[in-house]
């Protein structure tokens, strides 16, 4: 094999690998990408995502398109099919040229007698695209490219604004900064920006966060390798700011990995902050940032769900619970969820953060502060499940976090669109 890889190829073998064998995308890609140059691993992030957005639509053409649909050991193939028809569908690349790079995969994925093949199929979708994409828009699940599973719940809670949600997740998700300010105010580094030309925009919703206009490497920003800001959605920089951390607080960072909001919180205030997460390689990631930001916690690999394996039984002041989740509110950034989670998913979820939060609880000073948080935009997860907790908890106070936030609807739900989707509550411990 030539030491030149073949993008179409390499998409064409992580969106199986993440489809039909369950991996993640974020494991998948780095090792794709392994050894290509910044613009080819652009374009091969840029195809997989892409698929992924609009697998359903895809999959319906190819419907139309396949006599004998590509199984078993073929099966490969019929992805490479999604990545041609994406690229004359979605991107910029010139026909000829998306057909050609397409074709050529075929070399690397070592099946040259199918060129003659996929050549034809692909030429069928240019002469056929217009009447297959008006089909396609007929059935749900390929004119909004979710599962049916989720349509539904999401029409259901949301019967106002249901369809936004949707397209909002076929979108491109926008670069946020946070700004360190222990480092420099948000304006401070506003202008180290504009000195710098690079455009951006402030928000007074998240008083910590830019807004890049467009996305760029990390090491092109002032200072970022000192610390001076992280790259964080703005609905997770609201996080440490509802938890409130002050001086010689102890403070628990529970599910912290890969520990965003651990470092807010010691960029906000001198606490001891005990980063606890169940995966140790995760963990490591929690260990990288705050090096780079020149902050320290104690980090503790352990389950939320069972403190008596990992705490010495010393109370929080305040703790932070970003509970395990669907991730359904961060769908834009990581598409592949779409498509690896299942409707049974949410009650097994729903039970587990049930459960992290009735053995968290104890752990709290009387008079201390939790928030809970969640990446979810489903009910299930959120309002429902504080609301159980609250009613079966006497202790536990409800802290509104807006106007509309009462004990039986509690909590803050944020949905994707400036932010991404996030979902918090504030509870107080009665003294």
């Amino acid at each position: 094999m030539s030491n030149v890889q073949n993008v179409r190829a390499l998409a064409a073998e992580t969106l199986y690998n993440v489809v039909d064998k369950g991996a993640s995308l974020n494991q998948e890609l780095p090792f794709a990408s392994q050894g290509l140059p910044p613009k080819d691993k652009a374009l091969l992030q840029q195809i997989c995502y892409g698929v992924l957005r609009y697998l359903p639509s895809l999959e319906n053409y190819c419907q139309h398109l396949v006599e004998d649909p590509l199984k078993g050991k073929r099966r490969i193939f019929q992805f490479l099919l999604y990545v041609g028809i994406y690229q004359l569908q979605h991107m910029r690349v010139p026909p000829h040229a998306a057909i050609s790079e397409t074709v050529n995969a075929l070399a690397q994925l070592r099946a040259l007698g199918l060129k003659g093949l996929i050549n034809a199929i692909l030429r069928s979708f240019q002469r056929q695209q217009i009447e297959l994409e008006e089909k396609a828009e007929l059935i749900p699940v390929c004119l909004y490219n979710h599962p049916n599973w989720f349509i539904k719940q999401v029409k259901e809670a949301y019967p106002d604004s249901w369809e936004d949600i949707l397209a909002e997740n076929q979108q491109q998700a926008p670069m946020w900064l946070r700004v360190n300010q222990a480092q420099y105010s948000t304006q401070e580094y506003s202008d180290m920006l504009t000195a710098n030309d690079i455009e951006h925009t402030l928000n007074p919703d998240f008083i910590d966060g830019i807004k890049l206009a467009k996305p760029r490497d990390v090491f092109s920003l002032p200072e970022f390798d000192t610390g001076a800001c992280s790259v964080q959605d703005a609905a997770a920089q609201l996080a440490a700011r509802f938890l409130e951390p002050k001086a010689d607080d102890t403070i628990l960072d529970a599910c912290a990995a890969p520990g965003g909001k651990t470092c807010h919180i010691l960029e906000l205030a001198d606490a001891d902050v005990l980063a606890l997460d169940s995966d140790s390689t995760r963990l490591e990631r929690v260990k990288q940032n705050l090096t780079r930001i020149g902050l320290g916690a104690d980090l503790q690999c352990g389950d939320a769900s069972q403190p008596h394996t990992w705490w010495d039984e010393k109370l929080f002041d305040r703790i932070l619970l970003d509970v395990p989740c669907s991730a359904t509110g961060v769908i834009r950034r990581h598409p592949d969820i779409k498509w690896l989670r299942r409707a049974s998913d949410i009650e097994d979820l729903a039970k587990l953060q049930g459960d992290i939060l009735n053995s968290i609880w104890p752990l709290l000073k009387p008079g201390g502060t939790l928030v809970y948080a969640t990446c979810s935009v489903l009910p299930q997860e959120n309002q429902q499940q504080v609301a159980k907790f609250l009613a079966n908890n006497d202790d536990a106070e409800h802290i509104p976090l807006h106007d509309k936030d009462t004990v039986t609807m509690p909590g803050l739900q944020l949905l994707p669109g400036e932010s991404d989707g996030f979902y918090y509550a504030k509870l107080v411990k009665k003294i």
